[in-house]
């Protein structure tokens, strides 16, 4: 009974060390970062939000050249940027070349993005 204990144990011990040599390698790999080329590429849509409002259907038809639509956001506001339709930025607008554009004032978080994705 002994010999078969003492056996076991010899076995186990010899498991033991070499589960430690894989624990190791484990241990020393390198970690290596996403390959982003893959996705550079990949075209997203890029929207400037001026401000929005909510208006009746009796009030939207009686709109004409001319009018004006009073939006919830105060002038001189920063405007937002999104991607995809998550918010990204916010900026202000600019002209370059006689052409509009949009100066970044604020990268939103990190985590600000994840929230709004949450929503």
């Amino acid at each position: 009974m002994d010999e078969q204990n003492n056996e076991l144990r010899r076995q186990r011990e010899a498991l033991k060390g070499e589960l430690g040599g894989e624990d190791q390698r484990l241990g020393n790999r390198v970690h290596v970062e996403p390959d982003l080329e893959r996705v550079l590429d990949i075209p997203v849509r890029l929207t400037l939000e001026v401000g929005g409002t909510d208006i009746a259907i009796r009030d939207l038809l009686q709109l004409h050249q001319g009018g004006v639509v009073e939006l919830e956001r105060m002038a001189g506001e920063p405007l937002d940027v999104r991607v995809n339709g998550t918010l990204i930025a916010r900026g202000e607008v600019v002209v370059v070349d006689d052409r509009l554009a949009i100066r970044l004032t604020e990268v939103v978080s990190a985590a600000e993005r994840l929230q709004s994705l949450k929503r």
